[in-house]
């Protein structure tokens, strides 16, 4: 059994998570996540000692992904590179897309923030496994193409571009093969 401690962190991180991207960032108090939880403002701040702090936390997961990804696929080459991480990469947006909205809609406030670390050194590695090592800038825009569509498809409310009908298995099919054939491959 978890220790109130621990679940009661648990907790915020799951209703910030929830209320940041349902409200954004900055339009979200640290008071109103301490009253949907259901503890005190002190209680928030003794386990998280501002906003920034709880916006990284939730981040951190995201990076430590990312990361994995990319030792993955260090061996690989050519092919078997470019399939395995679009197909990681897909899994991974997926994964985390509440995170990801949050990222998107307020990128541009956040990204003045030094301390979160939003901007990872990863994303030139990731262009260089999605073009399969490729330098061609034309190979390049596709990787960025896919790096960010694949962001704001995942992430999207409701599923929206697939009609929010869809499943996440058709939506990880669908994410897969656009892919793979923006970045000329085959399906």
């Amino acid at each position: 059994m978890a220790r109130p401690s621990a679940a009661l962190r648990g907790r915020i991180l799951d209703s910030s998570r929830h209320l940041f991207s349902e409200r954004g960032y900055e339009a979200t108090s640290l008071q109103e996540i301490a009253s949907d939880v259901g503890c005190s403002k002190a209680a928030l701040l003794y386990h998280f000692r501002n906003k920034d702090a709880l916006l990284a936390e939730l981040l951190t997961p995201v990076g430590q992904r990312v990361v994995e990804l990319l030792e993955k696929v260090a061996p690989l080459d050519g092919e078997e590179l470019v399939r395995t991480t679009v197909a990681d990469l897909v899994d991974s947006a997926l994964e985390y897309r509440l995170e990801i909205r949050l990222l998107f809609e307020d990128l541009p406030r956040l990204s003045h923030r030094p301390e979160l670390n939003l901007l990872p050194d990863s994303t030139d590695r990731l262009f260089d496994c999605l073009t399969g090592r490729s330098r061609d800038p034309r190979a390049r825009v596709a990787a960025s193409m896919v790096l960010t569509g694949v962001a704001l498809t995942a992430s999207a409310p409701d599923n929206a571009p697939v009609g929010g009908e869809g499943s996440d298995a058709d939506l990880r099919q669908g994410l897969v093969e656009a892919s793979l054939r923006a970045l000329g491959r085959d399906v």
